[in-house]
């Protein structure tokens, strides 16, 4: 069985996440997500607003039905030595220092990185404004 492992946030639970559910499912037999700790995510942007807890989130995100597993993650470079998974699949613009150190240590350790186009037209912080202005 091939194990797929993607990760985020998903506060703002929308089309595109679904999609790149769906699309990170068919790399494989079993797709992992890994959803931020709240915690981690406010120290590092205290400013942050989230709108569900790291347990709603994750209630959220397992009854997609592409996914077959939720695990919660502090760092993207420690849950993907944490975690038996086959392939990483992650978007084109998770590049911060974090993703660097887990596509690199995925590599070292013969796992296939993935990288998904994103949703056209959505975004978590497109919906946040869209929202503002209603």
């Amino acid at each position: 069985m091939k194990k797929v492992l993607t990760v985020g946030v998903y506060d703002l639970l929308h089309i595109g996440h679904v999609e790149l559910f769906r699309k990170a499912r068919k790399c494989g037999d079993h797709l992992i997500v890994a959803v931020q700790d709240s915690d981690v995510i406010l120290k590092y942007k205290p400013e942050a607003k989230m709108v569900y807890s790291t347990e709603e989130r994750c209630y959220m995100v397992k009854a997609i039905r592409y996914v077959d597993e939720v695990v919660v993650y502090k760092g993207v470079d420690e849950i993907v030595k944490e975690v038996d998974f086959d392939v990483f699949a992650k978007g084109p613009d998770q590049n911060h220092a974090g993703f660097q150190a887990a596509v690199e240590w995925c590599k070292a350790h013969g796992k296939e990185v993935v990288i998904l186009p994103r949703t056209e037209g959505v975004s978590s912080s497109w919906l946040k404004e869209t929202i503002k202005s209603m």
